[in-house]
């Protein structure tokens, strides 16, 4: 096996970045950059995702997964880059410009991030009712069909979240981030918190809806498990960087050091290396 520097970007198989006429590129980030003072989390994040594919991005804390995430939902702004969707940039968006592309998006949040004061339909449709200004009676009908189909029950909409697990509560994030049938979908940790069983319905779950939506979805993720199930193709970020990308079944020979440690979970390897050198 070979070593991997980090600082330069491992692409694994030509068909493992490149979109093309058949299947263009859903988003596209390009050398983005973002540091918070002296702290430079992005270091040049170069990344495609075609139309339609599900992209699981793995790294361990710290390594930049959740800022790349909130750059391009537009919560936080790169000092440098490009970040395409559908072509459009993004970056520098006035206020019109980025609630029509927000339109496209769905977001599980993690720990599914509910309203506690609203019942559960009110949470899964709020985006309806409050961003799309759609009728509430409207708007329920869709919830309790969205609530369907991650295996709730009508009543469970009248309840509210306190009054339910944390397994129907991570349901109830993925209702609300399908409400809208969205074109792209984000999945911040989706099985954090869970026991294993729960955790392997929530991944089933969200395959099932990316493909019955016809979604393209971005997760990131540390839980291989999860990686392994929801995921197309996989991207590791280290450093700030993307190291490797490839399809889902080329982690088990992944050519790469770095990526092997981690999806093995070693106390031995590259990136203990250089967490001792500081």
């Amino acid at each position: 096996m070979s070593g991997a520097n980090p600082a330069q970007p491992v692409t694994v198989g030509e068909d493992a970045t490149r979109c093309s006429e058949l299947k263009p590129c859903k988003m596209q980030l390009s050398g983005v950059r973002k540091a918070f003072g002296g702290n430079h989390v992005l270091n040049g994040v170069d990344l495609q995702i075609k139309a339609g594919e599900s992209l699981v991005v793995i790294g361990g804390s710290g390594s930049g997964k959740s800022v790349m995430l909130k750059c391009i939902l537009g919560l936080i702004y790169p000092e440098e880059g490009s970040i395409l969707v559908d072509g459009r940039e993004t970056v520098g968006l006035d206020t019109k410009g980025r609630d029509e592309v927000m339109k496209k998006f769905g977001m599980l949040f993690q720990g599914a991030a509910l309203f506690d004061s609203l019942k559960v339909w009110e949470n899964v449709a709020f985006g309806l009712i409050q961003g799309r200004r759609m009728d509430r009676r409207q708007a329920k009908d869709i919830a309790v069909e969205k609530l369907k189909a991650v295996g709730l029950k009508p009543e469970h909409g009248e309840l509210y979240p306190a009054e339910i697990s944390g397994g129907m509560q991570k349901r109830v994030g993925l209702a609300r981030a399908i409400a809208a049938n969205p074109e792209i979908i984000f999945f911040d940790e989706p099985t954090t918190g869970l026991d294993p069983i729960m955790a392997d319905v929530i991944n089933d779950l969200i395959v099932e809806c990316v493909r019955d939506l016809g979604a393209t979805a971005l997760s990131i993720t540390h839980d291989m498990a999860s990686a392994r199930k929801i995921a197309d193709k996989v991207a590791m970020i280290y450093q700030g960087r993307i190291i490797w990308h490839g399809h889902v079944q080329d982690l088990d020979s992944p050519d790469n050091d770095y990526v092997d440690q981690f999806i093995h979970g070693r106390a031995v390897g590259p990136i203990t290396d250089d967490l001792k050198r500081g």
